[in-house]
Formats: C-alpha cells, structure tokens, sequence
C-alpha cells in the first residue's frame, strides 16, 4: 500500500469523480484509475462501485475512508513537526474552540503566544464541542478547547480541564431588570422572560435549555438561531435576555446589563483535548503550555 495510492483514493472518495479528482491531486486521470486498481488489488476488495456518471464506496471503502484520511493527517503533522525550526521560528497551530471562547479566553493568551513566537502560523476553528471532537479524533486539529462532559466520551482524547467559569443573565439596560430587579436571579426567576438562544449545536445552548427544565419550566425563546455576536447585539437591541459566559459579558459589556446568578447559579467546564495516539507538534505544546500556565 503506497502513501500516494491512499492520495487518490480519499480524493476519489470527497469528490465521486475520477477526473476531477484527477485535477485535485494534480495527475493524470489514467495514472489514478491504475493506482486506485492497483490498490483494490492489493486489499483484495472493490473501494468503489462504478457506474456511469455514479461513484460510490463500497463497504470496503466506507471502512477505508477514515483510516486513510487519519493516516494522511498524521503524515501532515509529521511533515510540520520534523520542517519546524528548533527554535520555533515557524510552524502552525490548528486549535478548535467553541466560540464563546474564541470570544472570551483566547484573546490575551493567543496575543502572548503570537508575541513570542511570531513565525508560528494560527489557525482557529469554531464549533461546538461535538464536532471539534470529530476533527481532532480525525486529525484535523492539534488541540481542542471543549466543554465538559463530552458529548460523545472518546477514550482515543486526553482532556485536561483548565476552568470552571460562571454564567451570568445580558439583558439590555433599557429593558426592565430580569427576575423582577433582582441583583442575582435564579434560573426559576427566567420564567417568563423572553430568551435570546444560541443554534442548535451551541453548547450554552444546551445548558440554558436543560437548566430551564430542571427549574420545571420550558423556556420561551424570543429569536433563535444566532452565533455569539448576533445574541448579544439582540440582547443590547432589547429583543430578550440571554445567558453567556462570565468572560464573554466582561469583554461585550458595553450595551449590556450584566446579573449574576444566584447559587448555586450555572457554571460550565472547560478542558484542553488532543489525541491520545499522537504527541501535538511542538509549537502546538508550546501553546497547550501557555494555555495551562495561564
């Protein structure tokens, strides 16, 4: 089995078309029909079903398909680690976090690391804790900030947690105060207000909802659907209250009236995940150090 012949075939497998597949990872489209039959040969298998304007696995592919696209990611990874200069001079960092975090405690430390290693490349990914976890378990991120308890526990991530943080109630200051004017309210005291609520796959979505209902009540929703910064401009605009994170209200306050929650109030986890199989390329621990230390 040749590293480039699992190439051709994950570009196969993303794209349902030899020629333009072909055009992906720049060969000829007879060299890669070869090397993909060549291929079948070898595991003794069909990867594709071919018919006429119609390319799909075959089981065989099915089981492939993620084996090799984790074996290309840590083949790329590898290429990073061993190209990177000892001293750090250059390199990249793929960190997902969920985007209340992207908002709330990156900022300073991603600013510190950049000063420090100015060569290093960062790139971010946003998204809720259940798909970051498919990325990382597939090898498309280094690291991971995620929001405990996992939505699928995965014995193939480490997980440090690094904070507990407290949510709190934005509501906008020419609204009346939420839980009757209250200076810290309840969950039970949401009752009745109109909630400014995340998309479905937002972690503090899911947090605020079930909170509601263990208080015994389903929350009224004035507008769904929004990432971070459209809630809090529907907050600021008086559209309803919404419940966030600590440090996400602290760096948007303005326009926003700030109440804490009574106790035990809500707090959520957060937790530094990577791959257990697969040591983070240097730059990558330098920022997992950073992230610990801060």
């Amino acid at each position: 089995m040749q590293f480039h012949q699992l190439q051709y075939f994950v570009a196969v497998a993303e794209t349902r078309h030899f020629t333009r597949a072909a055009e992906v990872v720049h060969v000829a489209q007879p060299s890669l029909s070869q090397q993909i039959k060549a291929l079948e040969r070898e595991l003794g298998a069909d990867l594709f079903q071919r018919a006429r304007g119609n390319i799909t696995l075959t089981d065989a592919g099915e089981a492939l398909l993620p084996l090799a696209r984790r074996i290309l990611a840590d083949a790329d990874t590898a290429r990073h680690e061993v190209q990177e200069l000892v001293q750090l001079q250059r390199g990249r960092v793929r960190l997902g976090a969920t985007p209340s975090l992207c908002t709330g405690l990156l900022p300073d430390v991603l600013r510190s690391f950049h000063d420090r290693y100015p060569g290093v490349r960062l790139h971010i990914e946003e998204g809720g804790s259940h798909d970051l976890v498919r990325q990382l378990a597939r090898g498309a991120l280094d690291l991971a900030l995620v929001v405990l308890p996992l939505p699928t526990p995965s014995p193939a991530l480490t997980t440090v947690e690094l904070l507990r943080e407290d949510l709190v109630v934005v509501s906008s200051p020419d609204a009346p105060r939420p839980g009757r004017g209250r200076r810290a309210v309840a969950v039970a005291d949401l009752e009745g207000e109109r909630l400014v609520m995340f998309r479905h796959g937002y972690d503090l979505r899911e947090l605020t909802v079930a909170a509601c209902r263990s208080a015994g009540f389903e929350p009224d929703f004035a507008v769904e659907g929004g990432e971070m910064d459209a809630v809090l401009g529907f907050v600021r605009a008086g559209l309803g209250v919404a419940v966030v994170p600590k440090m996400v209200a602290a760096r948007s306050g303005h326009g926003l009236r700030v109440t804490p929650l009574a106790g035990p109030g809500l707090h959520r986890a957060i937790a530094l995940a990577h791959r257990s199989d697969v040591a983070p390329p240097r730059a990558a621990r330098e920022l997992q150090r950073m992230l610990l230390e801060r």
